[in-house]
């Protein structure tokens, strides 16, 4: 399917009915890949997700001379571990706009000893937040050059030592999962303590729970906690050679939202309620508008009937699950009365700043919005068709495209074009083609 740009959203004409496929988790397949790299022993990653993303994280450690094999027919990635070693001493590595790869990937060189590496990205990413990762690092040993506190870097590695660690991570929970997964291989034991205990944690418990699932002891902790404990000499290793990485949560919030606009039931195969991933709480926040989420062997099913639309409007709290506040923010024209989303200020150092980007994007199509530092609130008004600009964010261009699904015109008629479509490329290069897709299976279902 190629996509013209800007793309035309073909709206459903009637409701959603069918299963989709959403590709493995961005979140578990980059730590699955660190993970792999550090571990003992060979391992093969089933599922994985094969997007720019991705990409540029495998490009990474076959550029630190990581053995990674890809055979994206299958979604496989095979990754023969080193031990906490890291085989090339000299690199340049480039990791574009994705966040996960470069907090990884910073964190992962600076376990290296003798070794020197560049790490840099585009310019959005030259405006993203490392300083507390820098910061922690050095504290431990780790001898780091940067644009005052900002991409390009230049790690001239000695390894870890270990010991007392705070940091800021307050503006991204990466930074803390990127000095989790190396923390076993310093040469002693570490505590790391949060300077703002309320940080964002399901990330973080996303990462220990991996951590664990490659052979380290278990590291959960209760919320009230600040500091973690991780001991030195426990090396990562896998029960057996494969790993499976789960249906993306992210991904799925924007299946699930759709029988809330257009009515009908959607099934995301494969997807679980026991999720490792914290975003699997947007199951939560879309039952609140009158959506029914149920589970079966087959996966996750949202249905609503087309008779009780329009859905309610929501009040809540995304702070937990900000990846998934776009979609709500792009349904809310849809829904019944206001609906507010706070908790979301630190999107703004992101892809893009998604509170503005949302703002502007819903105040294109008619909408009245309250942009907030924390939050947006939007009141419904009449939708105007219109272009809409992504930003370069893959999040912004999927969001919008859920909303174009509704039928404005009533006749199927596009109302609502997408600029650049192939920023979905980070993390569901398919994304308009599944989204297509499911309108003909609906539309199949339809027929008498």
């Amino acid at each position: 399917m190629s996509l013209s740009d800007p793309y035309s959203v073909q709206p459903f004409t009637g409701p959603v009915s069918g299963s989709v496929t959403v590709p493995g988790s961005k979140s578990i397949t980059n730590r699955a890949l660190i993970l792999a790299a550090l571990s003992e022993n060979e391992v093969t990653l089933n599922n994985a997700l094969f997007s720019e993303d991705t990409e540029i994280m495998v490009n990474a450690l076959r550029l630190l001379g990581f053995d990674v094999e890809t055979d994206q027919s299958i979604s496989q990635i095979k990754v023969k571990g080193r031990g906490g070693e890291i085989p090339v001493k000299q690199a340049e590595l480039f990791v574009g706009n994705s966040g996960t790869s470069a907090r990884f990937l910073t964190a992962l060189c600076a376990l290296g000893k003798g070794s020197v590496y560049r790490i840099d990205g585009v310019e959005q990413m030259r405006k993203r937040p490392i300083k507390g990762l820098i910061d922690a690092l050095e504290s431990i040993g780790a001898k780091i050059t940067s644009s005052n506190g900002f991409f390009p870097l230049t790690i001239d590695s000695r390894g870890l030592s270990g010991g007392n660690i705070t940091i800021d991570a307050s503006q991204s929970s990466l930074m803390v999962s990127a000095l989790l997964m190396v923390a076993p291989y310093a040469d002693e034991n570490i505590s790391l303590t949060l300077n703002e205990p309320s940080l964002r944690r399901a990330y973080i418990d996303l990462t220990l729970r991996m951590m664990e699932q490659f052979g380290q002891p278990t590291l959960q902790q209760p919320s009230s906690e600040a500091t973690y404990q991780i001991p030195k000499g426990t090396t990562y290793h896998t029960t057996t050679p494969t790993y499976t990485v789960e249906p993306d949560a992210s991904a799925a919030s924007y299946f699930l939202a759709l029988p809330a606009i257009i009515g009908g039931d959607l099934t995301i195969r494969q997807l679980s309620l026991a999720s490792l991933q914290g975003d699997i709480g947007f199951t939560q926040m879309i039952s609140l508008t009158g959506c029914q989420i149920t589970e079966s062997p087959e996966g996750v099913t949202s249905s609503f009937p087309v008779n009780d639309l329009p859905a309610q409007g929501l009040d809540q709290n995304f702070f937990r699950i900000t990846d998934t506040f776009l979609t709500l923010a792009a349904i809310s024209p849809l829904l019944k009365g206001e609906t507010q989303i706070q908790g979301i200020a630190h999107t703004r150092h992101q892809e893009c700043d998604r509170v503005s980007a949302m703002t502007h994007e819903l105040t294109r199509i008619g909408q009245n919005v309250l942009e907030e530092e924390n939050a947006i609130t939007v009141t419904p008004a009449p939708l105007q068709s219109a272009e809409i600009e992504t930003y370069h964010d893959h999040r912004v261009a999927m969001s919008f495209g859920i909303l174009g699904s509704y039928d404005l015109m009533k006749n199927g008629g596009s109302w609502l074009k997408i600029k650049d479509p192939l920023c979905c490329a980070k993390t569901f290069p398919t994304f308009f083609e599944t989204l297509e897709n499911l309108r003909q299976q609906s539309l199949n279902q339809q027929s008498p």
